[in-house]
């Protein structure tokens, strides 16, 4: 919205300056995006009279023209505008005047002839060429009306302005116009608003003899009202109409379609004109569009309809598409005499849905969808027809034509000065309250006891509850005004990282230390991978009105959409992708329930991870330097994690572990599988994922130091045949169950099965590792402890390979 500030005081007296009005109303709530300065870069700009104007004699698309600026004598000007004659009051820069743009006018030879000064168009002071009037699109502007020679141009063209350009948030469609506008700025000035006249003179015949209106669509049309004119004269606009409908980025077209606009930038109630003569009838019935009827509009364009539209029809066809757009035959030209104004409620929704479909968005729609003050509809017709009176010598018929109704202007609240003090800090008293709303121009008064009665007009829908209420006072007090206080602590504890937050930054550096990136994914998959990878068999959660198919369902791992960004980098010539995630998943818990929420650790690895290509050296990830990650966090958390085969879907069978904690699976270690490498175009892959919860949950308790032994230890070697589905898990827990006190660590560190081996079997190398903390180890101690692991491991069917 764009707020010309001498427009805006002809409703609200403000003796400030423009930048100090933008800054109060930006602090009350309403952003000023911008402040534009017609004035800006312009000097010596006069009206001037064309007394004489001749051929130039040595050009033939130049004229010289004499030009009365309010000086002793004309001054000689060569101007090359087509449309350039005598009698014209023009727009004229004089010599050392400036132009926007840092042009400067000088005395100056054309052609051998003398020119002192500059004959502009709206466009060199300026003005956008969408905004001028067309006439004076492609030449010099000529003034409607004489003008004093010598005056200020500025002043003659209503552009010693600024225009205040409104960001507004949907919530404040009040402000999409100049009154709703006044009553913010009165409010914050602690003024009074004067409204526009809007009582005509009405002739004693009737409207309803000449039209009737009937509503057929009445959930979506809940009010529509029409107002006659007879014996308009169609001319140009008032040069103050003409120039406030520019400064607001509307382009003039004559004194009826203006008024239109005008009144619609006014009161903020769209309006449609109609030639009554080209109505085709004398009714008016609104109603849906039927399925594929067709109509052509305004731009010439024909428009195949939905029954979700809608259409104003002379009863039988179409004649305007409902707050959009209207029709091509019922448009006012310059031959229109009788006019039909129509003052409407319209459904936003599907005044919405049509200009989106239809891709016409407007000034008019915009506001439909908005929402609309009720109490301006009729009061905004009142105001067309009297300008229609004044400046295009229009006979108003008596009374208006409607159908339908426009229900409560009002909405009644109720609050208390205590419900307001303990919410913003004030200490206000109820008359305090009366005031700040009288001053919103709503009507307010006491009630039973201490409460305060707020009537709420139509124009301010964003109000609804006590909390819309208190804003209202906050913002009209003054945010700046709310005194600042310091909270009062009973008891004062040191800033300081929780437990768990030490912890996540703790993994989070060893992550980002083993060379992972942090990733941050949508927590919505589509409902066919929502349960991939789960460690769970509940049910997935789903949105009720999903923006997409493919973030439909709330996900079960983090894993589907950080494959996703591994196969995106792959893609993209990025192979090595190393990345990890902590975030939420949900489980559902049953229709009505919220779902359970559990924050797993998950990552994903690719490519090589290693290359130091200097020393010729490469490694590719592979499942151990994943597991490695893996137990490295374990490790700055101080837990332990076991290992076991699993099978999960989506990830090689031969290639899976399961993560134990304290014997509870949370979570698994594995390289994904072939056919979901295929899918995504990635090479070997491998993924993990851990219940984050579980771990932070897990109690460390204090870490105990100890010394460096100072002994020195015993390592032995053995190599067992076992069969083959005989994991070296199992062998090493037999070891340590048995190692007693001075076996410090078993390793798998070789397998072998092929050649010289029996079928079915394997041989599995370990390193037993010995010491004794207290005293030197002896042979025979070492030898006690190592028969008993043997003997253990053969007991259990593995045999010493010979």
């Amino acid at each position: 919205m764009l707020v010309s500030k001498e427009w805006l005081e002809q409703y609200v007296e403000i003796d400030v300056t423009t930048e100090a009005l933008a800054e109060r109303i930006t602090r009350s709530g309403i952003e000023v995006d911008a402040l534009h300065d017609f004035s800006q870069g312009i000097k010596n700009l006069v009206v001037g009279y064309v007394e004489e104007k001749s051929l130039h004699p040595d050009a033939d698309k130049l004229s010289i023209c004499k030009v009365n600026i309010g000086e002793e004598a004309p001054v000689q000007i060569v101007c090359g505008a087509k449309n350039i004659d005598q009698g014209q009051h023009v727009i004229v820069a004089t010599v050392g005047g400036r132009l926007p743009g840092g042009i400067k006018i000088k005395r100056a030879k054309i052609r051998g002839e003398v020119s002192e000064g500059m004959i502009c168009s709206l466009q060199e002071i300026g003005l956008n060429s969408n905004v001028v009037p067309k006439e004076a699109e492609e030449g010099i502007f000529v003034f409607p009306t004489e003008v004093e020679p010598g005056t200020n141009a500025l002043d003659a063209l209503y552009l010693n302005d600024q225009v205040m350009e409104f960001d507004l948030t949907p919530n404040r469609a009040d402000a999409l116009s100049m009154i709703g506008t006044a009553y913010e700025t009165a409010a914050l000035y602690q003024t009074e608003v004067h409204k526009p006249e809007t009582q005509s003179n009405e002739l004693d015949e009737q409207a309803s003899e000449e039209l009737s209106v009937s509503i057929e669509a009445q959930d979506k049309v809940p009010y529509y009202s029409a107002r006659v004119v007879k014996n308009v004269e169609v001319a140009p606009s008032p040069m103050w109409m003409q120039a406030r409908l520019m400064k607001a980025g509307i382009r003039p077209i004559n004194n009826v379609v203006d008024i239109s606009n005008y009144v619609m930038l006014e009161y903020g109630q769209p309006l449609h004109m109609f030639d009554q003569d080209q109505i085709g009838s004398k009714e008016i019935v609104v109603r849906q569009a039927r399925d594929n009827e067709t109509m052509t509009t305004l731009d010439d364009k024909e428009r195949t309809l939905l029954t979700s539209d809608l259409v104003i029809t002379n009863g039988q066809e179409p004649i305007a598409l409902a707050g959009v757009m209207g029709g091509d035959f019922s448009e006012v030209t310059n031959q229109t005499t009788n006019v039909v104004i129509e003052g409407a409620i319209f459904d936003a929704v599907s005044i919405r849905h049509t200009s989106r479909r239809l891709n016409l968005r407007s000034e008019s729609s915009s506001r439909f969808e908005k929402g609309l003050a009720l109490e301006f509809v009729d009061e905004a017709v009142d105001r067309a027809c009297y300008l229609l009176e004044t400046y295009a010598s229009g006979k108003v018929l008596k009374a208006r034509v409607s159908d339908g109704s426009l229900g409560a202007l009002t909405k009644t609240i109720e609050i208390t000065p205590k419900k307001v003090n303990d919410t913003i800090g004030l200490n206000l008293n109820d008359q305090d309250i009366i005031d700040v709303f009288l001053q919103l121009g709503f009507k307010a008064e006491k009630a039973e006891g201490d409460a305060v009665k707020i009537h709420v007009p139509s124009r301010r829908r964003d109000i609804t509850i006590h909390a819309d209420l208190i804003e209202e006072v906050a913002r009209i007090y003054g945010y700046d005004e709310i005194p600042s206080t310091l909270p009062v602590f009973e008891d004062v504890t040191s800033g300081s990282l929780t437990d768990r937050q030490m912890k996540t930054r703790l993994v989070k550096q060893t992550m980002e230390g083993a060379g992972l990136n942090q990733a941050m994914t949508y927590a919505l998959v589509d409902e066919a991978r929502a349960k991939d990878f789960s460690m769970s068999d509940k049910d997935t959660t789903q949105l009720l009105m999903p923006m997409s198919e493919a973030h439909s369902t709330l996900r079960q791992s983090l894993l589907p959409h950080l494959i996703d960004a591994a196969s995106y980098n792959v893609a993209r010539k990025n192979h090595d992708v190393m990345l990890y995630e902590i975030g939420r998943v949900f489980f559902s818990n049953g229709k009505g329930q919220l779902p359970d929420e559990v924050e797993y650790l998950s990552g994903i690895m690719t490519g090589e991870y290693v290359s130091n290509l200097w020393q010729q050296k490469k490694e590719e990830v592979d499942f151990f330097i994943v597991k490695g990650v893996v137990e490295r966090v374990a490790e700055k958390l101080d837990l332990t994690f076991d290992y076991q085969k699993a099978h999960i879907d989506g990830l090689h069978p031969g290639r899976t572990a399961e993560i134990l904690l304290d014997g509870d699976v949370v979570g698994f270690i594995g390289e994904l599988h072939p056919s979901v490498q295929k899918d995504y175009d990635l090479k070997r892959t491998y993924v993990f994922e851990i219940n984050y919860d579980k771990l932070m949950e897990t109690s460390v308790g204090y870490i105990n130091y100890e010394p460096i032994p100072k002994f020195p230890g015993v390592t032995r070697d053995i190599a067992l045949v076992v069969d083959r589905d005989v994991e070296g898990a199992e062998l090493v827990k037999i070891i340590k169950d048995n190692g007693k006190d001075i076996l410090q660590d078993a390793l798998v560190f070789d397998v072998y099965q092929g050649e010289h081996m029996e079928e079915g079997k394997r041989s599995v190398a370990i390193r037993l590792s010995y010491l004794n903390k207290e005293e030197t180890l002896t042979e025979e101690q070492v030898t006690q402890v190592h028969n008993g692991i043997l003997e253990a491991l053969e007991n259990n069917g593995a045999t010493l390979r010979g």
